[in-house]
């Protein structure tokens, strides 16, 4: 696919590791990102699976991160309300994030044999390049990534975004099957 999602995930992976920070210094940040933005990246993927749907939602635009920002309590503490004066050009990214990529991507964070699944779909769809090793720091990641990621991979801090279309990914991965919640 060459369709350009970039700037969502761009955005959605800075909004979730905004939103559930790394814990530790620079080195901690730097695989925080990489693993919110492997997550992000499989579940755009799975979401935007054609160029058209990829020229749909660039036509219609994402939604932005506003219900996100209330679901996590975000919005008054990272500051996503702009008040009369702010530089409303430093949140215009806010705009690109995608709640449904979010929430995908959250799951994906919080459960491995999904995000194995999750990766499985890609390869077999013809995104990417089939390689495990592509999204190695997703779906394996090691004592130094987890730790990176503390509050990133918490399911517990996670489920609110999580719950908002953990159905929906479910449903793309098992096309056809009847779900027992």
């Amino acid at each position: 696919m060459h369709a350009d999602l970039s700037p969502v995930i761009a955005a959605t992976a800075q909004w979730l590791t905004r939103a559930f920070p790394a814990t530790g210094g620079a080195l901690a940040s730097a695989l925080c990102e990489v693993q919110a933005r492997q997550a992000v990246t499989a579940a755009a993927w799975l979401r935007y699976p054609t160029e058209m749907d990829a020229a749909l939602l660039g036509m219609a635009g994402p939604g932005g991160s506003a219900r996100l920002d209330w679901i996590t309590g975000a919005d008054t503490i990272t500051g996503a309300d702009t008040v009369p004066g702010d530089d409303e050009d430093a949140h215009a990214w806010r705009t690109w994030v995608d709640e449904v990529v979010a929430s995908w991507a959250a799951s994906l964070l919080t459960d491995p044999e999904l995000a194995a699944r999750a990766v499985a779909a890609l390869a077999e769809s013809g995104h990417g390049t089939g390689s495990p090793a592509e999204f190695r720091r997703l779906v394996a990641p090691d004592a130094g990534d987890r730790g990176a990621a503390a509050l990133l991979r918490h399911p517990d801090l996670l489920a609110p975004v999580v719950e908002l279309h953990h159905h929906q990914l479910l449903d793309r991965l098992n096309p056809g099957r009847t779900l027992i919640a």
